[in-house]
């Protein structure tokens, strides 16, 4: 297969598996207080830069499943395309989380809390915790699944 479709299977599969998951869990997916469990999945672009599409078509889907509206579909997704690329960005395992949990602990909690007239500063740490529970919780172990048993899935070698 040569890269650039190697490249657009990549991205369209993580963008499906991202939509399933997140309307799965749809109860907790969305909302001032969220565990988005596909979340786990932005610590994908750490190992290829096809998951930075992937992820942000994934999350504009799933975000207009989710019924917040253009606002949700918009800003949410840019949340999540700014989150993937600085993870691409991380040159060690353990920093390849973070960015999902702070990006969008300040963008969605910032959204969430004028779209639910919430207090801002609240509402964004109860999304930090959510991201932190879906990136740390759940996405590092998947971040080490995938260096132990699937390391010719992807392109990048894993640094501690």
């Amino acid at each position: 297969m040569n890269k650039k479709t190697r490249f657009m299977v990549q991205a369209a599969l993580i963008a499906a598996i991202y939509v399933v998951i997140t309307i799965a869990f749809a109860p907790i997916s969305y909302g001032p207080v969220q565990v988005r469990i596909s979340e786990m999945l932005t610590v994908l672009p750490f190992f290829t830069p096809a998951a930075i599409p992937g992820l942000f078509m994934g999350a504009m889907i799933a975000n207009v499943y989710g019924g917040l509206g253009i606002i949700d579909v918009v800003v949410g997704s840019s949340a999540t395309l700014i989150a993937a690329a600085l993870t691409y960005k991380m040159s060690k395992k353990l920093w390849a989380p973070m960015p999902p949990v702070l990006v969008n602990g300040v963008i969605i909690g910032s959204m969430l809390s004028y779209l639910f007239g919430m207090p801002l500063v609240p509402t964004m740490i109860y999304v930090g915790l959510g991201q932190v529970v879906a990136c740390y919780g759940l996405g590092y172990p998947f971040m080490v699944t995938i260096e132990k048993y699937g390391p010719g899935l992807f392109h990048r070698k894993v640094t501690e």
